[in-house]
């Protein structure tokens, strides 16, 4: 056996040095010419294929179109090695020289590596489960694979709430803390549970009681924000930057509800060598737009150093979401006046509202305003300021107009109600791409009871109306394989220049047909996730599939932003584009999966919505 064998490469990356010996002292090389059947349906399968030269093409076992190719350093055919027969026909397209290594050497790597098992032939959720389960200094360091149980929280400290609060002071001192929690009942005898911060001794002493009379429950912070000890320090993190807050109690995972430490957002971020936090303090404290541009370009830099340190694109997403909202909502604070922001609705719509959005994309972006209301003279200004800002911290503009400036994107309730309810009776190509992109409304600032009413009337309309909910899930098909680049990947035919849309092909239909299903169940969550923990919980969807459909989405994200920040890094604008030139041999292969992934979702839409009588 040659040294040359690659062992950087999925799946045999995960061996270790004792097994990738195994495969050395195991393997050899075939040979198959041009057209030459290299795996068929009727065959048993007997050995594990290492592409080294040549392409090779995978066919349904009844032939049809290619529906997979392998090149160098991929690997074939798994799946049907370990099931016994083969799944479908496999043809050299071209001269092909293969390692190849012999069921025996296989099953033994799988016993003994549960990761390279995993790899080789598990459907996509377990080969995404075993890479975020391999291990190593940098990935365990990342936030994707740490808990919160994994930081040293604070020891907590529990007071009644008829305990004075000079007497809490003296406990401060005495255990060197910074709060303590509060132990009551509510008016109905309920326990509750509250926090006491140093922080609060100002509204003590200003209360005016003396302190050694004052009964800690009247300066006492309730509703206590919480995590559990078992959730990602990306969830914890995120929450805290939600609800504004400093520290989060922390709960033992065995869903009795005690507290088992304080998590001090100090503490969390010395663990995570970020500055996260230190951006979402620049935002809230911005006196001015300048400050709140510099803020922003913090944004992308946390994105960079995320992604590159192995934090899973969900919790990444998860996290922009809440640092942009934030955004958005203090430059308005900036530009527009108190009047207005209390009688109006500012929302954020697309990827941004769904909480899909990573690096800086187009403004979608809308305003309500409440019925009744009189809006300042000059609200075409301030709107128009609004939209200048974001261009200036880097958030392009809507080449289709959909920004707070365009005053078909700003109406009062009822009116913008009413255009809501044409864009689904009456769906040509434009209102089904706005009726799409405000399904996925999230609001920012303002008074989201104005959105929320919008969109129970829309909802009101599908009831019982499958022909409008087909003729909108019907945009699923709208770029199915957009000039043949699947046919051209799958068959090593030259990729189109600039690289393949993964937005068209493979983001949009599942986006889309979730947004779809979510719609006709009047369900309203926006993100996909949590549309999809919905379907799933009403038994709209199965949970395999939407894992799947979740994991592929994820999958997609992850491509698109590895390429946007190289496309950064290279001084160029994000276009989107991913080259499948650049993709590793285990991204290739995830590609394929996730792809798969999409041609399986159409195919259940199709089926629920009848798409092929539309």
């Amino acid at each position: 056996m040659p040294n040359a064998f690659n062992f950087q490469v999925s799946p045999f990356d995960c061996l270790t040095p004792d097994e990738q010996q195994r495969v050395r002292a195991g393997v050899d090389i075939a040979y198959f010419r041009e057209g030459e059947i290299v795996l068929d349906a009727a065959v048993a399968p007997t050995h594990l294929f290492v592409v080294i030269k040549g392409f090779v093409q995978q066919f349904e076992p009844d032939g049809g179109e290619p529906v997979a190719g392998f090149g160098p350093d991929d690997t074939f055919d798994g799946r049907s090695l370990v099931a016994g027969k083969v799944s479908g026909r496999f043809v050299a397209a071209e001269e092909l020289v293969a390692y190849q290594l012999s069921r025996e050497v296989v099953n033994d790597l799988i016993a003994c590596n549960a990761a390279f098992g995993a790899l080789l032939f598990s459907d996509l959720s377990k080969k995404l489960g075993a890479i975020a389960g391999r291990s190593s200094q940098h990935e365990l360091q990342s936030l994707a694979l740490a808990r919160v149980d994994a930081i040293p929280v604070r020891v907590p400290h529990f007071v009644d709430a008829d305990c004075d609060v000079l007497s809490v002071v003296r406990l401060f001192q005495a255990e060197r803390t910074s709060n303590v929690l509060v132990r009551d009942t509510d008016a109905e005898g309920m326990p509750r549970l509250g926090i006491f911060t140093v922080t609060a001794l100002q509204r003590a002493v200003l209360h005016g009681t003396p302190l050694e009379r004052l009964a800690v429950r009247e300066v006492t912070s309730f509703g206590l924000i919480t995590v559990n000890a078992g959730d990602p320090v990306g969830d914890a993190l995120t929450v805290m930057v939600r609800h504004k807050v400093h520290r989060v109690a922390v709960l033992a995972d065995d869903h009795s509800g005690r507290v088992v430490g304080v998590l001090e957002a100090l503490d969390l971020f010395s663990f995570l060598s970020n500055h996260s936090y230190l951006i979402n303090r620049e935002i809230a404290e911005a006196q001015d737009l300048a400050a709140l541009g510099q803020a922003c370009g913090h944004v992308t830099r946390l994105i960079a150093l995320l992604h590159r340190g192995g934090t899973r694109v969900g919790q990444i997403a998860t996290l922009v979401q809440a640092l942009n909202a934030k955004l958005f909502e203090r430059t308005w604070q900036l530009i527009a006046p108190p009047e207005l922001i209390a009688n109006s609705c500012l929302f954020v719509m697309g990827s941004e509202g769904r909480g899909e959005q990573l690096l800086k994309t187009d403004q979608d972006n809308g305003l309500l305003l409440r019925d009744g209301y009189s809006p300042p003279a000059d609200l075409d200004a301030i709107c128009a300021r609004f939209t200048r800002s974001l261009i200036e911290f880097g958030y392009p503009e809507c080449p289709g107009g959909i920004m707070v400036s365009n005053p078909h994107w700003r109406a009062g309730q009822r009116e913008f109600a009413e255009r809501a309810r044409g864009w689904l009776l009456q769906p040509d190509g434009e209102r089904l791409m706005a009726l799409a992109i405000f399904l996925d409304a999230h609001a920012v600032c303002g008074d989201a009871g104005l959105l929320a009413g919008v969109r129970a009337s829309l909802f009101a309309l599908t009831t019982d109306n499958d022909a409008m909910l087909a003729r909108f899930a019907s945009a699923v098909d709208a770029f199915a394989d957009d000039g043949g680049w699947l046919h051209r990947l799958l068959t090593r035919g030259e990729a189109p220049r600039g690289g393949f849309d993964i937005k068209k092909q493979g983001l949009f239909p599942l986006v889309h047909g979730v947004r779809s299903l979510a719609l006709r169940a009047q369900l309203g969550e926006t993100s996909t996730a949590g549309r999809l923990d919905a379907l799933v919980a009403v038994g709209q969807i199965d949970r395999a599939l939407a894992t799947d459909v979740l994991e592929s989405l994820y999958f997609f994200m992850g491509l698109r932003l590895k390429a946007g920040l190289a496309e950064l890094d290279a001084g160029h604008a994000a276009s989107g584009k991913v080259d499948p030139g650049r993709l590793s041999s285990l991204e290739r292969d995830l590609l394929k999966d996730t792809l798969d992934v999409v041609k399986r979702f159409r195919r259940m839409l199709h089926q629920r919505f009848h798409l092929d009588a539309v």
